[in-house]
């Protein structure tokens, strides 16, 4: 378990580094002071998954440090049970002159592991790294991937009671990836506590069962993890709008800069003519767009999500090689067909208005779960999984001497 009370974190920034000689000596301060982390408060129980959202610099990192211990609070309290462990800054904790052996000893005795543990959980780690005979290599001849499976194999297996993840994950394959997800998941089914970092919003939403977003050094949300990712959305969209001086327009579910907008909207099947249809049956969404600037430059883009708020299909004009534009108190009609090859279950169709390829650039109107629709029985065969992927299966006989380990007449063409 993590608890964690009025946790706040500021640190000195100098201009220069003789400012701090001078304010030790006079006594007058010479710095300006960054708040990091103002009065954070949470709690992680066991076997739950948090996640942590926030843009850069919002205060992410150093509230793992302080986790860690890398850092000292100014003020709050942090409460841990058992050892916790977890990948930071890659290559934390390493030396790149030793070999991955003899980093596994040190990098444990800095996690609090005993030497009969690390000697007992040796073979293990080297095991569960697939790093071969690279064990035996310096560090530093190693890849960023071959670091993260080695600071995963040696965190994951120091017995933590809570673990913490950040975006040191991400540089690893997907096969890896793949393996350090599933050994998260054992973790938490085991009763551990982890805390996952990550600005993949996929994993977040798959993964943890709360979020938190940080901005500016302070808690803006603790709660849903579908909530916390749409707020993180919305943070990252004001911060294109801010750089340009903009200011968001907003109510309980829309947002954006106002040039445009949808002003209504509705979808239904192409054979049921309502919000519940067949999986594989053509689904048609029509929007009325309506321009109170002028706007050369328009992506209307859609994006389907399951009942859990996982992505599970996108798209947009621009993806598509069309834009539109519209002039001032001008009105447009927007008809999308797509077929709805995806599993039965209830989804949300968000819809948004932008510049260019994402709204990162010019967002002009945002609206998550902005329709509705359910998927109920097949229109054409059963699968499994998510989505209907066309697939084509053929049978060939096999030819007798091949079947009985001879050689084909092709084998022998190219002998």
């Amino acid at each position: 378990m993590i608890e964690i009370q009025g946790l706040s974190k500021t640190f000195k920034l100098f201009h220069r580094p003789l400012d701090r000689f001078f304010e030790a000596v006079t006594g007058k301060c010479r710095h300006t002071s960054y708040h990091a982390l103002q009065d954070i408060s949470f709690q992680v129980a066991p076997g739950e998954v948090l996640g942590v959202l926030g843009r850069n610099g919002a205060g992410k990192s150093t509230l793992l440090k302080l986790l860690t211990g890398v850092l000292l609070p100014d003020s709050g309290t942090i409460h841990i049970d058992g050892r916790i462990t977890g990948l930071l800054e890659l290559g934390t904790g390493f030396n790149p002159e030793l070999t991955g052996l003899q980093n596994i000893t040190a990098n444990g005795l800095m996690l609090g592991m005993s030497h009969e543990e690390i000697d007992a959980k040796r073979d293990t780690i080297v095991e569960f790294s697939e790093l071969g005979g690279y064990i035996d290599e310096p560090l530093r001849t190693y890849s960023s991937g071959m670091s993260m499976r080695l600071a995963f194999a040696i965190a994951i297996h120091a017995d933590p009671r809570c673990f913490l993840v950040d975006e040191a994950l991400s540089v690893g394959d997907g096969y890896f990836q793949q393996k350090c997800m599933k050994r998260i998941r054992e973790f938490k089914n085991g009763g551990g506590s982890i805390l996952f970092v990550s600005h993949d919003l996929n994993a977040v939403k798959m993964l943890c069962d709360r979020a938190l977003v940080i901005e500016g050094g302070q808690l803006a949300y603790n709660g849903n993890a579908d909530d916390a990712v749409n707020l993180y959305n919305r943070i990252m969209a004001r911060q294109a709008e801010e750089e340009e001086g903009r200011h968001q327009q907003r109510n309980d579910r829309a947002y954006g800069s106002g040039e445009i907008s949808v002003v209504d909207g509705s979808l239904f099947g192409e054979n049921s003519l309502s919000s519940t249809l067949a999986s594989g049956e053509r689904l048609e969404l029509d929007l009325t767009l309506e321009a109170r600037e002028a706007v050369d430059d328009v992506t209307l883009g859609v994006l389907i999500r399951d009942r859990f708020g996982q992505d599970i299909f996108g798209v947009n004009t621009f993806q598509l090689g069309q834009t539109f534009s519209l002039r001032a108190g001008e009105r447009q009609q927007a008809r999308l067909r797509l077929d709805a090859n995806i599993a039965p279950g209830k989804y949300t169709v968000t819809v948004a208005l932008h510049s260019r390829e994402h709204h990162l650039e010019d967002c002009y109107w945002w609206c998550d779960s902005y329709l509705q629709f359910e998927v109920a029985g097949y229109k054409q065969h059963l699968f499994s999984g998510i989505c209907r992927l066309p697939t084509d299966i053929q049978m060939t006989p096999v030819a007798a001497a091949q079947h009985a380990g001879q050689p084909t007449e092709r084998q022998e063409s190219q002998s």
